[in-house]
């Protein structure tokens, strides 16, 4: 993985290649490679280690042009990163392609593959795909039949990108469990794994299923399924507009996500409630329906996503009355289920691509679940396709690597889901109001917190030596003091780990000294003064505790004790709120450390791999 764009049309495409990688750097890559068929046919590629405007450079001395081409940003899975793992891969200059995802018997090919004489040049699972394809081509003398032969030797995920050595301009696209959409211009044709790359180019697009292979020229697409039919799939139109993914006024796009935050929670909850009550056709009649008979609810989902749902699974049991169970993706799929019939299986993910949610989701089809529902931000994803019904966070392009915007949304969405599920339990009509009222005030708390940013870069900067920090909370809480400890470790590269504040004198006690920065969310609710007394043991060893509180919380400042005031909260969205001045504490720390707080080391926004 990570990014793909290609392009086929009657202009040189070099500039949209490289436009398109640039629109996909916020996903985090280590590598970039282009490869352009030429007017006389041949494959002409540049490829670099580090960011696209290397490869920019490198093309501006090294010019290529034409009218068909290929080109990938690389986050490394098999391989480091260099300029020989980068793509595109070739065979004998005669095939370049471009892969996403992970080829699970890569090795039982890359042993086939070098008896019959191929040599390789990389480290890469993706170099034994554009090698079978070759040899496919030289037994069956078509590009097309080449890919459809190749697809059924491969075993794991795939998207990817063919372009053939020879004058014919033709692109093959091929999509098995990693996405990839087709892009329509005028009389010009685009594949890209995601659609931001391509906004500015193409207004309407294709996206591929599982096990489609698109043959594309300029004549047209040709779609084919994993069974070698033609198939026709739905041509949409995105609502992304090139100019909503600017930077605007803002250092970082994470600066800027955390700042709208305000603005896209209305987005959430507008036309979804009113007159104190959840409007219940937000989810459609057949749902509204089957919820009577819902019983439990199963979440799951990864990173971010999943500390939603933890917060949710308090919801759901203390407001609802409903028993809830979350489970990180990758472990869900692997294990055995005892599952009760009337379960809704919820996925949540901000990309609505996330392998391991996907593949949750496919499991839970075969287990006998109700109904399933996905809590997602991009309603074109595969995620929502697979799901029954969603429920879309509309927070608007995401673009930094560390999620915020997406996650308070998510909160907001599962809220709602709460009282759509709770109305038939035990969730009271007062109670409804209550929770109501407080998401119609929830922007506006939100921007109250916003103003507390120069109070919060202050915090920041007593982190400019820490190497380990903790993060403590309680009850509904504790999951917000895990997102804490996420978002600073992502982009600050500084250890950090959360507990619950009941948990300190199990273990984590031992680490506490006075170079180890400590992070409590306090709200003024029935669990502040368990929490003080915990807070307290963490003073009596020397450690410096940075407290965000209630303004009503009977906290004072002390040698070792900082706190910053929030304003008064009701519990319910507590956990909205008080993740905001965590989002900007590890902002502000990152930015004080000089990391690359957008596209942190290491990370991918969008993990479309196992």
């Amino acid at each position: 993985m990570c990014g793909i764009v290609g392009a086929l049309a009657k202009r040189d495409i070099t500039q949209v290649l490289l436009q398109g990688l640039q629109r996909l750097e916020y996903r985090g890559y280590d590598s970039a490679g282009v490869a352009v068929i030429s007017e006389e046919g041949a494959i002409q590629r540049r490829r670099t280690k580090g960011k696209v405007k290397k490869l920019e450079a490198l093309i501006g001395q090294q010019p290529i042009s034409g009218y068909c081409g290929i080109s990938h940003t690389r986050w490394a899975t098999h391989g480091a990163p260099s300029e020989a793992n980068a793509h595109p891969h070739l065979c004998k200059s005669d095939i370049a392609l471009v892969h996403n995802g992970i080829i699970e018997n890569h090795e039982v090919l890359h042993k086939q593959q070098s008896k019959n004489g191929h040599e390789f040049d990389s480290q890469t699972d993706t170099e034994v795909i554009v090698h079978a394809v070759y040899d496919a081509l030289k037994a069956t003398g078509g590009l097309l039949k080449a890919v459809q032969e190749t697809v059924k030797m491969l075993e794991g995920a795939y998207a990817l990108g063919v372009v053939e050595a020879n004058k014919n301009n033709r692109l093959i696209a091929a999509r098995n469990g990693s996405p990839l959409v087709i892009g329509l211009g005028d009389n010009e044709y685009f594949i890209a794994s995601d659609v931001f790359a391509l906004l500015g180019v193409a207004t309407h697009f294709i996206y591929l299923e599982d096990g489609d292979i698109a043959d594309i020229t300029l004549d047209g697409i040709t779609i084919y399924d994993e069974s070698g039919e033609k198939v026709t799939r739905t041509i949409n139109e995105t609502e992304l507009k090139a100019d909503n993914i600017g930077l605007g006024r803002y250092r970082h796009y994470m600066q800027k996500e955390i700042f709208e935050q305000a603005a896209v929670l209305k987005n959430t909850i507008e036309g979804r409630i009113g007159d104190g009550q959840l409007l219940e056709d937000c989810f459609g009649a057949e749902a509204s329906e089957a919820f009577k008979t819902i019983e439990e609810v199963q979440i799951v989902a990864c990173g971010t996503s999943y500390h939603a749902g933890v917060v949710a699974k308090y919801w759901f049991e203390s407001l609802a009355g409903i028993p809830c169970h979350i489970e990180v993706a990758s472990e869900f799929r692997y294990r055995p289920h005892i599952v009760n019939k009337k379960t809704l299986f919820v996925t949540i993910s901000q990309s609505g691509e996330t392998a391991d949610t996907l593949a949750a989701l496919q499991v839970s089809q075969k287990l006998g679940y109700a109904h399933t529902l996905s809590v997602c931000n991009v309603p074109e994803s595969s995620l929502v396709r697979g799901s029954q019904w969603c429920l879309m966070t509309k927070a608007g392009p995401e673009i930094g690597v560390a999620s915020t915007k997406a996650f308070t949304t998510q909160l907001a969405a599962l809220l709602l889901l709460v009282i759509a599920l709770g109305k038939h339990h035990l969730l009271t009509k007062k109670q409804e109001t209550n929770i109501v009222r407080q998401l119609e005030v929830l922007p506006e708390k939100v921007a109250e917190v916003l103003r507390l940013e120069p109070e919060i870069v202050k915090f920041a900067e007593q982190f400019d030596d820490a190497h380990n920090a903790l993060f403590l909370g309680r009850g509904e809480q504790y999951p917000v003091a895990m997102e804490g400890a996420l978002k600073l470790k992502e982009i600050s590269y500084i250890h950090a780990e959360a507990y619950p504040a009941g948990e300190l004198k199990h273990g984590p006690l031992a680490l506490v000294d006075e170079d180890m920065p400590i992070v409590a969310v306090a709200p003024n609710n029935d669990l502040l003064e368990k929490l003080k007394s915990n807070l307290q043991e963490v003073q009596a060893r020397g450690g410096k505790l940075f407290v965000f509180a209630d303004k009503k919380a009977p906290f004072k400042e002390a040698e070792g004790l900082s706190i910053i005031r929030v304003s008064e909260i009701d519990d319910v969205i507590s956990p909205i709120v008080y993740t905001v001045p965590l989002q900007l504490l590890a902002y502000h720390v990152a930015v004080i450390k000089g990391t690359d707080v957008d596209q942190p080391r290491n990370l991918a926004k969008s993990v479309t791999v196992e």
